[in-house]
């Protein structure tokens, strides 16, 4: 890495970290502060930083990772800039317990001590808006154009290019990119690899996005639902555990070709899925697109043939034996939502959890008899039901920690609680000729 800091001529480092909701944060230094990083020795305030610390225990330590050190591929040659993304400390020793990246390595340890490294594959949905003169979002779609769709009508396809352009100088695998089913919303998905390498890919991949949206005088925002009547945007998760070098999900020999270690990490994932929500989904707006009929899921329950299900397992087998969370929406911290996930999986495996029966018939179109025969429970639907079911989980609890449950709580409940104060356009349009 400092070689190729000195054959780049990089002048500018910044280092990266995430505030418990996911929002990348900075520090910037020149090259000459570099040495004193790699040794976690720089500093910054973290009473300043959403969930982090107290006044009085503000000061904390910025470790840099030097596997994740990438150079921009914008940055211009005479101030060449690189990024490091770091872990928090309270002390140059001492791990910080509120640290995203640091909640998500504990679990991964837990999953290696089991004999199994955990492989994640998010999908990348977003809506590309319009800007005005100043370079500030409006609200006025950049196009109308559908699944699949081509230029002209796929207006955002020039600057979705050059986002897989710089996510590949910046090592990403691409797999695919494409407009999506709502008017201006668009995909960008890269190649799933072990959890922690993915969670910084995604906080990377929403970061070059948004400048790359920039450059092209657009906004890009991960919102989950944006457009009422619209499909929304998804983060959907697609997740394997290896053992050995082998796929453990998979085994030829059983039903539906999926070992038993994948049921019981289904069974683990549909037990503690409402309390998952809460971190996959945690603003007031996600449970706007977990409605029936926009391909997202309401109900818990598994498929192996459709995409209304709560967990589907994609057909393909052998090494590509996976599953597929379908709730997620890019407004989760990716390092959050992994530990949590990874968490309820585990859990499946080590009490024998028993899964149910696949529903492969249409969840949405199912009577009320259907789902009662099928023991089938819903998924919260809004966030103060969704925060109240993850107080009951002790193990989603456990799996954050102390430290970050009652920060996240606190702050969310308050944000539950200006939105039921507010006054919506909706109610005036409604109410206020009416009465």
């Amino acid at each position: 890495m400092l070689s190729r800091v000195a054959e780049e001529n990089v002048e500018f480092i910044r280092l990266q970290f995430t505030d418990i909701f996911g929002i990348v944060k900075n520090l910037a230094i020149t090259v000459e502060e570099l040495e004193k990083a790699l040794n976690g020795e720089l500093m910054f305030d973290g009473s300043s930083i959403d969930g982090f610390a107290r006044v009085e225990e503000s000061d904390m330590y910025l470790r840099p990772d030097p596997s994740t050190f990438a150079i921009f591929p914008w940055s211009r040659a005479e101030d060449k800039t690189a990024r490091l993304i770091c872990d928090v400390y309270k002390t140059i020793d001492e791990p910080f317990e509120g640290c995203p990246r640091g909640i998500l390595k504990k679990v991964l340890k837990e999953a290696n001590e089991m004999g199994y490294t955990v492989n994640v594959g998010p999908e990348g949905e977003f809506f590309l808006f319009h800007t005005d003169e100043r370079n500030r979002p409006v609200f006025d779609i950049h196009d109308e154009a559908g699944y699949f769709d081509l230029s002209p009508t796929d207006k955002g396809e020039k600057a979705r290019r050059d986002m897989v352009l710089a996510l590949k100088k910046l090592g990403f695998r691409i797999e695919a990119s494409h407009h999506e089913v709502a008017p201006s919303q668009h995909e960008i998905d890269f190649q799933y690899d072990e959890a922690l390498k993915t969670a910084d890919r995604f906080v990377t991949f929403k970061y070059v996005v948004r400048n790359i949206a920039h450059e092209h005088g657009l906004y890009a925002t991960f919102m989950p639902k944006p457009l009422a009547g619209e499909n929304g945007s998804a983060m959907h998760c697609h997740q394997s555990l290896y053992q050995n070098g082998d796929n453990a999900f998979y085994d030829p020999q059983s039903d539906f070709e999926l070992s038993t270690i994948a049921k019981q990490y289904i069974a683990g994932i549909l037990k503690h899925a409402n309390a998952i929500a809460a971190i996959g989904n945690p603003t007031v707006n996600s449970y706007k697109r977990l409605e029936p009929g926009y391909e997202a899921p309401v109900n818990v329950a598994w498929s192996t043939h459709n995409r209304s299900a709560l967990v589907r397992v994609p057909p393909t087998r052998g090494n590509g034996t996976r599953l597929e969370l379908r709730n997620p929406d890019a407004t989760a911290n990716p390092y959050l939502l992994f530990a949590v996930m990874i968490k309820a999986g585990l859990d499946g495996i080590k009490n024998n959890l028993e899964v149910p029966e696949p529903i492969n018939g249409n969840v949405y179109e199912l009577t009320e008899k259907e789902r009662e025969e099928a023991q089938l429970t819903t998924l919260p639907r809004n966030l103060e039901e969704a925060l109240e079911d993850l107080q009951q989980d002790d193990l989603i609890c456990q799996a954050l920690g102390e430290h970050t449950l009652s920060r996240f709580l606190n702050i969310k409940y308050k944000e539950w609680q200006e939105y039921r104060s507010e006054v919506h356009p909706w109610e005036i349009r409604r109410y206020f000729k009416k009465f």
